[in-house]
């Protein structure tokens, strides 16, 4: 142990798997605000934790199967032409399932359905659900990831560090990203487009039409950047009306 730590291509690759889990969790930060503005506000702030702790227990639990996740991307069968393996379809299924939600949540949004009608009627069950979906969407989230991260190191105990500290930098920024788009519902229309266009891009990759993600962070980037900038015109417009 103490001659991994005093190697410095040990802290380099700690460094960039949590970087790169960092980055690759800002989608799935932005599911969880998403997820859990369905339960009453009392109990959000519990969901975003407890889902935040299952899904780190789910990416560690990827990592100690390798043998297992290396055989995902086996194909299992031929559809047209194009191999299918187990990787594709948590992707595709996953894909569909952000799909879904995305437009829902769009759809009620656009028919005027607020936070009266949250799925608040069975309190626990809806928690349950919610962090149940967490969960799954995080391995969908974090497959490519944890693939990724066991290509660049055979380090099993440096795999794990990286993702508790991406992790730790999710439990810190869940709270504020989650308010903040519950408080602003332009940010929130977003976030859900986020949301489908996410889903479109697993399906994609699901069928091997491999899009570059860095293009997808671009755009979800762009589009946050002018929304800040709408946000900041109102702000000052509404301080001016009330300057006169």
């Amino acid at each position: 142990m103490l001659e991994l730590l005093s190697d410095p291509q040990t802290w380099i690759t700690l460094i960039t798997l949590s970087a790169i889990e960092i980055v690759l969790g800002i989608d799935n930060l932005v599911f969880i605000s998403i997820a859990v503005s369905r339960l009453p506000y009392e109990r959000r702030e519990k969901a975003r934790k407890f889902g935040i702790a299952v899904a780190c227990v789910t990416r560690v639990a990827l990592l100690l199967t390798l043998a297992w996740l290396a055989g995902l991307t086996r194909d299992l069968f031929t559809v047209f032409g194009q191999g299918i393996s187990v990787r594709d379809l948590v992707l595709i299924f996953g894909g569909v399932f952000l799909l879904f939600k995305g437009s829902g949540e769009i759809r009620d949004i656009l028919q005027g359905e607020g936070e009266s009608e949250d799925i608040d009627t069975k309190p626990k069950n809806a928690f349950w659900a919610v962090i149940a979906q967490i969960a799954v969407i995080d391995i969908v989230f974090s497959l490519d990831s944890v693939i990724a991260a066991v290509g660049m190191a055979n380090q099993t105990p440096v795999m794990v560090a990286a993702i508790l500290l991406a992790v730790a930098v999710m439990l810190l920024a869940a709270t504020p990203i989650g308010k903040f788009i519950d408080t602003n519902p332009t940010i929130k229309m977003l976030a859900l487009a986020f949301i489908v266009l996410v889903g479109a891009y697993l399906i994609a990759e699901g069928f091997e039409v491999h899009v570059p993600k860095g293009y997808i962070y671009f755009a979800m980037a762009f589009s946050a950047a002018v929304e800040m900038l709408n946000l900041w015109a109102k702000k000052r417009a509404r301080q001016r009306l009330v300057a006169e």
